[in-house]
């Protein structure tokens, strides 16, 4: 669809976004109940990109449009004034890991630019939904040196050099740029991590995909922020992290909750937020748009510039807010 034409108004109403499934050697063919209509005899998804740059506007005047396009066109209404780029900034995600993920790490911003790239990648998961012994592996075991990695990747033996990490539903665990790290299958995860896609892969356990053995070591780090959150429980919300390039929240919405009460108290300016139905259903109301209605795992971008609105309850609703983080955007 050709891109639409620069939007005038000052305002942007929130949008729902439509999910994009990505193909990987490790997912499911089969994503029932999280998305009930992905079910596939071909190649197995892992990944449902929910903000990526192809992700396409779901609701509203721009639906159709590449949600890239539509941050080019209208980054102030989107990310506010104050953002120092106007780029999209945060990419999230739900995987759905059937095998081990690959033994991977991604670069920080330095070294992503160094070989070109815009930026690097920091996230963070939160534990949708976990199997009983669930485990992710998460940087390396005190005392290991990147000489003994190195061996240990062309022996095949890198696994004993992981840190095993227990996984249940609720769990918040930041993944900082140098981390070494693998996800094990039982957890579906929801990941929000800087708008970048760059892996590093160091073992992959014998699939036939390329390695980046040399760039993976110079990216590696042996100690790391890296670990599980302990949630901040507050009167109106719970943060989940609140960390680096993202804020991660639950939102508890009793039937019904006005859109000037989700911000932060300490969020000086507003900014863009993504509103994620981790279960249930809500719908956002307002005497200014058309209602977006928000079924279950679905997710709505929320501009800078939006419009005042009701969150409503239709039922169990389990509501994610998540927004970017810039230098400069707290009291």
């Amino acid at each position: 669809m050709a891109a639409s034409a620069t939007p005038s108004a000052t305002q942007l109403a929130p949008f729902r976004i439509a999910p994009r499934f990505d193909v990987r050697i490790w997912g499911f063919r089969d994503l029932r109940p999280w998305f009930d209509h992905v079910v596939t005899e071909g190649d197995p998804i892992g990944e449902a990109w929910l903000t990526g740059d192809a992700n396409l506007v779901a609701t509203g005047p721009h639906a159709g449009q590449r949600l890239d396009d539509l941050f080019a066109q209208a980054h102030e209404e989107l990310l506010g004034a104050s953002a120092p780029s106007a780029a999209s900034p945060l990419l999230i995600k739900v995987l759905f890991a059937r095998e081990k993920l690959s033994v991977q790490v991604h670069p920080d911003d330095a070294m992503a630019q160094k070989y070109g790239d815009p930026r690097g990648k920091t996230e963070c998961w939160y534990t949708l939904a976990a199997e009983p012994g669930a485990n992710v592996a998460l940087g390396l075991k005190p005392g290991v040196t990147l000489q003994q990695v190195e061996a240990e990747i062309h022996a095949g033996t890198l696994e004993s050099s992981l840190n095993l990490v227990p996984v249940q539903a609720g769990d918040m665990i930041f993944v900082d740029a140098g981390t070494v790290h693998a996800i094990w299958p039982g957890p579906i995860l929801l990941e929000t991590q800087q708008n970048c896609d760059l892996t590093y892969r160091m073992y992959d356990y014998g699939r036939p995909r390329p390695l980046h053995i040399e760039k993976s070591l110079e990216a590696t780090r042996l100690t790391t922020q890296a670990g599980k959150v302990q949630p901040t429980v507050l009167a109106d919300r719970t943060i989940l992290i609140d960390k680096g390039y993202f804020r991660v929240e639950r939102i508890p919405v009793s039937g019904s909750r006005s859109s000037t009460t989700l911000a932060a108290a300490d969020r000086a300016v507003p900014g863009l937020a993504y509103l994620f139905v981790a279960a249930g259903a809500g719908r956002l109301t307002s005497s200014s748009f058309e209602p977006v209605d928000l079924p279950a795992r679905s997710i709505a971008a929320v501009p800078a510039s939006s419009p005042d609105f009701i969150v409503e309850d239709l039922g169990g609703l389990d509501l994610i807010r998540i927004t970017p983080s810039w230098p400069g955007d707290k009291a």
